[in-house]
């Protein structure tokens, strides 16, 4: 019988560490909020394949989608073949795009993908090379993107001289006392001492900052981000990579700013579990590539293009933007009850627009001194319950939730209760 002890000293001898797994357990199907692994054992997934899930595993309509569009053809290279899925999709994209105006799509694979490409397109529209970005951040893995990255540690380490022209700032929050004066203050040194704004093609911000620990942007610096832009000629990015498609309680997490982007990055519940990303942007800006300077062999794949299409249905039919408010509301309801135990590990600062919701755990409720280390006993609790349960943050103290939108009131609350007991576990 394969066992997840089998499958792990399989992973160990097969797959280079580089790869790191949360997990130990070895998933062998999934439906909707939960899934089963190797052993039979079964979990509530508030991971979500990190924000990737949004419309559950295998939603009805996603797999029927992909399974028509399999029936008709898998690959001819957009750039060789086009087709009508990939059209499609950019016009629907274009509808929903977060700002005023005529906009225009391109597809890709990855979110670190649309990444490099929403810098490339900046680059080629302003005739500039410089980007800025936050401490705290996380826009992926490849060099360009690490560098953007506003941590060193894994995603840097060992790996050489970064990209150059990047440059960040700090990222306001409140526990680690920053504030937004903070980060403008430290934007305009940057202009002072080190880079001409004249050479910035773009600033680019997480509405909601992912693995940096669930910090949601404040308006204000938002807003005053927007106006510096105006004034200089650089382009606003909002990378939408985990924060879009109706997590935040908005379709794009920017939408709850009310700020206007010039581009926006999205891959993650683009296409419910098929990879597929994008850069939507104002029209005359994703115009400004030459032919042939964009594009890639597997960028928007038709499986993935149909993926996305029913996952757009399917937020629209189910109503998963009010869903993600409401789940929300719910969670930080329970998290509040469960913070006011004195038989858990402190918890602190229950934050996060929509079903975007995160907290802290912490050594005492008075320092607030971040504890990496109870973390992991509560992530290691969650899954001994039956849990699949997210860390993340500067300090690795930080709980994210993610369940699928399309999960159910019964077992949100069995998931509520597992995490609630794995955080009893974890006091010791």
């Amino acid at each position: 019988m394969t066992t997840n002890a089998s499958l792990q000293a399989r992973r160990v001898a097969a797959v280079p560490r580089g790869v790191a797994t949360a997990n130990a357990v070895f998933a062998k199907r999934a439906e909707g909020s939960e899934l089963w692994d190797a052993e039979g054992n079964r979990y509530i997934d508030f991971g979500g394949g990190i924000a990737v899930l949004n419309t559950g595993h295998r939603h009805p309509k996603v797999i029927a989608a992909v399974r028509d569009q399999l029936d008709a053809y898998t690959h001819t290279a957009f750039q060789i073949v086009p087709y009508e899925p990939y059209i499609e999709l950019c016009e629907r994209l274009n509808e929903i795009a977060p700002f005023k105006g005529p906009a225009k799509s391109i597809l890709f694979s990855t979110g670190a993908e649309a990444v490099e490409n929403a810098v490339k397109i900046a680059r080629a529209h302003t005739g500039r090379t410089n980007v800025i970005a936050f401490t705290g951040a996380f826009h992926g893995r490849t060099l360009m993107t690490s560098a953007l990255t506003g941590k060193v540690a894994p995603y840097k380490k060992k790996f050489g001289p970064m990209p150059a022209g990047v440059w960040h700032i700090p990222f306001p929050v409140a526990q680690h006392d920053v504030t937004v004066a903070d980060s403008l203050k430290a934007l305009e040194y940057l202009f002072r001492a080190d880079v001409d704004p004249a050479n910035v093609a773009a600033i680019i911000i997480e509405p909601v900052q992912g693995e940096g620990g669930f910090h949601p942007a404040p308006t204000d610096l938002l807003e005053a981000l927007r106006k510096i832009c105006d004034q200089h000629g650089i382009l606003l990015i909002a990378d939408e990579v985990q924060t879009g498609f109706a997590r935040t309680g908005k379709m794009f997490g920017i939408e709850n700013s009310g700020v206007e982007p010039d581009l926006i990055t999205i891959a993650k519940s683009l296409a419910g579990g098929f990879p597929l990303s994008g850069v939507v942007g104002r029209a005359e800006i994703m115009d400004a590539p030459e032919p042939g300077g964009l594009g890639g062999t597997y960028a928007g794949s038709p499986l993935a293009c149909a993926a996305a299409l029913a996952v757009l249905d399917v937020i629209k039919e189910e109503k998963l933007i009010d869903r993600a408010n409401a789940l929300g509301d719910r969670m930080k309801g329970e998290l509040t009850r469960f913070a006011q135990r004195n038989d858990i590990v402190p918890m602190a600062a229950i934050r996060g627009p929509g079903a975007m919701i995160a907290f802290d755990i912490v050594k005492d409720r008075v320092s607030q001194e971040p504890d990496a280390d109870a973390t992991k006993r509560v992530t290691q609790a969650a899954l001994a319950e039956g849990l699949v349960l997210l860390s993340c943050g500067v300090h690795a103290n930080t709980i994210r939730l993610l369940m699928p939108l399309t999960i159910s009131d019964a077992l949100l609350d069995e998931g509520m209760a597992k995490l609630e007991r794995a955080l009893v576990a974890a006091n010791r």
